[in-house]
């Protein structure tokens, strides 16, 4: 099959968009470190709700849709969750077996690196999403893309919360959390050149990915967010993990708008 320059280029275009939302966290350069560390947990907070809203309002349901079979995909799921705590071990055993989840001077905890690995996924597959969108149509292309990038922007400010919290620097966070954004593109070029079996791919990277962000939210993230006790910290997480879980539901609604035009 030969695929139209257009829509290559579209593909392409349309990748390096959503990599770029990526730097809608750079807000944590200029911010005093006083008031860095005081609104991380927030952004940590925002983040599990994110990541679980992701997994289960987007991720599973589509690949519910994909695969038909529910149970197969909740085995899946299961996979990736018993997948990543392999990954976190191998991850904690590699470097001095820390297990604590305050860093140390200059120290990289395990939750910043398990989130740089869910992320890069997660970007791969909207790579596969987009490019396969625009093969069927450039219209849906245009549509899944904005999409895309409606849940990015609150996805990424979480994600550089969470690195900030496991030790990065905030020019570090930002810079490795656009990094990781880039996946987008070779999950798009795979499509391209292989689209069918890209397509078919889905039913296993979608729960799989779901099943990491639950694993991330719920293993390395949440823990840290029982570390502040004050009404004020309860009140503050709370919101914003409910925030989190607000924005991924009004990306649901969001999409049926855009499919409807």
């Amino acid at each position: 099959m030969t695929i139209a320059l257009s829509t290559i280029a579209g593909a392409i275009a349309a990748c390096l968009a959503v990599s770029l939302c990526s730097l809608s966290s750079m807000f944590a350069l200029w911010l005093k470190p006083a008031t860095l560390n005081r609104v991380v947990p927030y952004l940590v907070a925002l983040a599990v709700g994110v990541l679980l809203g992701d997994a289960f309002i987007h991720l599973i349901p589509d690949a519910v849709n994909r695969h038909g079979a529910v149970s197969d995909v909740c085995l899946t799921v299961l996979v990736g969750v018993f997948g990543f705590f392999v990954l976190e071990k191998l991850v904690r055993w590699r470097h001095d077996h820390n297990v604590d989840i305050t860093p140390l001077s200059g120290e990289i905890l395990p939750l910043a690196k398990m989130n740089l690995i869910g992320d890069a996924m997660h970007n791969f597959v909207d790579g596969i999403l987009i490019a396969g969108s625009f093969l069927a149509d450039p219209a849906l292309g245009l549509t899944t893309t904005l999409a895309i990038i409606a849940h990015e922007v609150p996805q990424e400010l979480g994600d550089v919360g969470a690195l900030l919290r496991g030790g990065y620097t905030p020019r570090q966070a930002v810079l490795y959390n656009f990094y990781c954004s880039l996946t987008v593109l070779p999950g798009a070029i795979f499509t391209l050149l292989l689209s069918q079996i890209a397509e078919s791919s889905l039913t296993l990277l979608l729960p799989i990915a779901a099943g990491g962000f639950i694993y991330i939210a719920a293993s390395d993230l949440i823990p840290v967010l029982h570390e502040r006790c004050s009404f004020p910290s309860l009140s503050g997480q709370t919101a914003a993990f409910g925030m989190g879980i607000g924005f991924m539901q009004f990306i649901v609604f969001f999409e049926q708008v855009l499919i409807a035009i």
